[in-house]
């Protein structure tokens, strides 16, 4: 039995990613495995709120591995906390962390060249699975979550708040990938089949912040309420 972290952005990929991997008898997940901006408390990018975070470990019922990073924060910091992180798998017999990553292959370069030294497997799911086959699959497999981030240089700030579903692919500009993986858009999962609870989520304020548009999403509570194919 292969010990998998799981990299947890708390979007659609990660998401995806682990119920692929739930899936596959020789697996057995350890836990979730998310870097929080300390002076916030969210999640990097996508503004998730650390409560946010917690309920979705707790639906998952995963342990929640976090890595406190400052603000700001540089690279040098951001890659000496993710090798104490490292560290500490090692050091509790896991035998390799999985990413939600699509297709950047720089992306997946930096993380093959950062893991290779802890012996640490990296593992990629989701890879190169085409992203408009890849968005459809989710949403009819039952994943549900919520645009927590748009880049208003890519897409409407109008789209932020709105339901990651297939209205929203047909909306979706030409030009904006279906999963957002060029960073148009970032999303917060509240229901799916990598959850034994889906999320009751509140939307608070939406924010624009130096061309980014937050959507405030709050968790009220956690109930038994999807079923899932």
């Amino acid at each position: 039995m292969k010990r998998v972290l799981m990299s947890w952005s708390s979007g659609k990929d990660s998401s995806w990613a682990l119920h692929l991997l739930r899936r596959d008898p020789t697996i057995e997940i350890v836990g979730l495995l998310t870097t929080l901006n300390t002076e916030f408390q969210r999640v990097a990018m996508h503004g998730t709120r650390r409560s946010v975070l917690e309920a979705q470990a707790e639906a998952a019922q995963l342990p929640l591995w976090l890595v406190p990073l400052p603000w700001p924060c540089s690279n040098e910091i951001y890659e000496e906390r993710m090798m104490e992180a490292c560290n500490r798998a090692v050091g509790e017999h896991v035998d390799a962390i999985a990413f939600g990553d699509l297709f950047l292959r720089d992306v997946r370069a930096y993380r093959e060249r950062q893991l290779a030294p802890t012996g640490l497997e990296p593992l990629f799911p989701l890879w190169d699975i085409p992203t408009d086959q890849l968005a459809r699959d989710m949403i009819a497999g039952g994943l549900r979550a919520r645009l927590a981030c748009v880049d208003t240089k890519q897409l409407p700030a109008t789209f932020a708040g709105r339901d990651f579903d297939d209205a929203l692919l047909r909306d979706l500009p030409p030009s904006v990938d279906p999963c957002g993986e060029r960073g148009e858009f970032h999303t917060c999962v509240y229901d799916g089949p990598m959850f034994n609870d889906c999320l009751q989520l509140e939307q608070g304020e939406v924010v624009d912040r130096e061309g980014f548009v937050y959507a405030d999403l709050l968790s009220t509570s956690l109930r038994s309420c999807c079923q899932h194919f």
